[in-house]
């Protein structure tokens, strides 16, 4: 961080002294007010629910401008990430903070690759679940419980421990979610395939059956690699801050990661996805494309209660970068598996349609964000709609993970303890029972 020479004064109308405070610049985006003295020097917190004005930690990974609409992995625009890069390279360069060369590629391909395989004993953790289980319910569980069965790599204060975490929880999410996936429907696990990519071997995992030979679609296989490469990392959202926040209290990895993916889980995070396609299919109910207007009018009524799913971001106030990506990707699928036609694919784009030219939508910037086209790429696919937010978690990991080990790495790291504007009872006296 480089301090500024200018400085905010903060002044009370009560007569209190006044304060300088350190104005700190980012390398991009909005210059940063150090309060960190306030409460010794003035006796009072600030207020800011849900964080909306504050940063909690300096970082190298992720940019946003949500103005501009734009995101930048350590540097490098998600545009050209997602046309000129796989999904491993964009870990590799989470991770270490430079796109690698075909030496280094190769030698992070063949580590990831090479610890794919989860121990057999997971298997029997996982029958405890019910088959009609939520996959995130079961992704919690397996991922808390892989400290259990590699706590040869649970010090989060040990670098290498941290390095060979990464790699496991890399390689094994996307075999975690397959096994889970194949519990719920009663088919056999689909071991890992060392031959194949990240995306090719996940959708073997996911497909493939003893029965037949599974070659994965090289469409499909790059929309999969795309979805993961879009959803790798997104600077200070709740789930990140979560991994943050847990891992501050120096618990294991996999159990900060864990943490993550239970907050992923909530519809207004990582469940948006799900939650856009159930809109769909409810609109479909209704009577399909013909019902889109009268649905549209609903969501434009403040007290019908109903929302628009998909569509709008809480940072991006212009078009979100990652939907002109997974637009183009949506198209390709769509029309690799001739479902062009399909009623909910035509339901879809009548509501981006409207989206795009409605006055209304467009004032209020309520552009089709990365969930709406991820979630009707990963149905075409053939992904069941419960499972979306946990391939989201498997994307995720990566970020969540570099993000814990440059906290670790910051000189200026604590554990996290945010403080309260307490509004409750003062201090009072407790009666005895028969006088309450």
């Amino acid at each position: 961080m480089t301090p500024s020479d200018v400085k905010a004064t903060l002044s009370f109308s009560d007569g209190s002294p006044s304060m300088d405070l350190p104005i700190y610049k980012g390398s991009i985006g909005p210059d940063v007010i150090d309060i960190r003295k306030l409460y010794a020097q003035t006796g009072k917190f600030t207020y800011d629910p849900g964080f909306l004005s504050t940063a909690s930690c300096n970082s190298k990974i992720t940019y946003i401008d949500g103005d501009k609409g734009e995101l930048l992995y350590r540097g490098y625009p998600i545009e050209q990430l997602a046309t000129q890069c796989d999904f491993l390279e964009t870990c590799y360069l989470l991770l270490n903070g430079e796109l690698p060369n075909q030496a280094e590629k190769d030698e992070f391909v063949n580590r990831v690759t090479k610890h794919t395989m989860v121990n057999e004993q997971m298997q029997f953790f996982l029958r405890g679940f019910r088959r009609d289980a939520h996959p995130m319910a079961v992704l919690t569980g397996l991922v808390g419980g892989m400290s259990a069965f590699y706590h040869d790599s649970t010090d989060i204060n040990n670098a290498e421990h941290r390095k060979i975490a990464a790699i496991r929880l890399i390689a094994k999410m996307p075999t975690l979610v397959a096994m889970a996936y194949k519990y719920s429907i009663g088919q056999p696990y689909i071991y890992p395939r060392n031959d194949l990519s990240y995306a090719g071997n996940f959708l073997r995992m996911m497909f493939a059956t003893p029965c037949e030979e599974y070659k994965p679609n090289p469409v499909l296989e790059r929309a999969m690699d795309r979805i993961f490469i879009l959803h790798a990392d997104h600077e200070q959202n709740a789930s990140t801050s979560t991994v943050r926040l847990c891992g501050s209290s120096g618990t294991n990895p996999f159990a900060a990661i864990a943490a993550g993916v239970a907050c992923l889980w909530g519809p207004a995070h990582g469940g948006a996805n799900e939650a856009c396609l159930n809109m769909l299919e409810e609109i479909q109910a209704m009577g399909g494309v013909s019902k889109v207007g009268e649905f549209m009018n609903q969501v434009k009524d403040k007290n019908s209660g109903v929302r628009l799913m998909g569509f709008g971001h809480r940072v991006y106030k212009n078009y979100d970068p990652r939907a002109k990506l997974m637009q183009e990707t949506c198209n390709e699928v769509l029309a690799e598996l001739g479902l062009e036609n399909d009623p909910l694919f035509a339901l879809a784009k009548k509501l981006e349609q409207i989206a795009l030219e409605d006055d209304y939508f467009v004032q209020r910037k309520l552009y089709p964000n990365v969930d709406f086209y991820s979630g009707i790429v990963q149905r075409a696919i053939g992904i069941p709609v419960p499972l979306f937010t946990a391939i989201f978690a498997l994307a995720r990991t990566v970020g969540w993970i570099a993000q814990l080990d440059e906290m670790i790495g910051d000189p200026e790291y604590k554990i996290g303890r945010p403080r309260q504007l307490f509004v409750g009872a003062e201090k009072r006296d407790v009666k005895p029972i028969g006088s309450r």
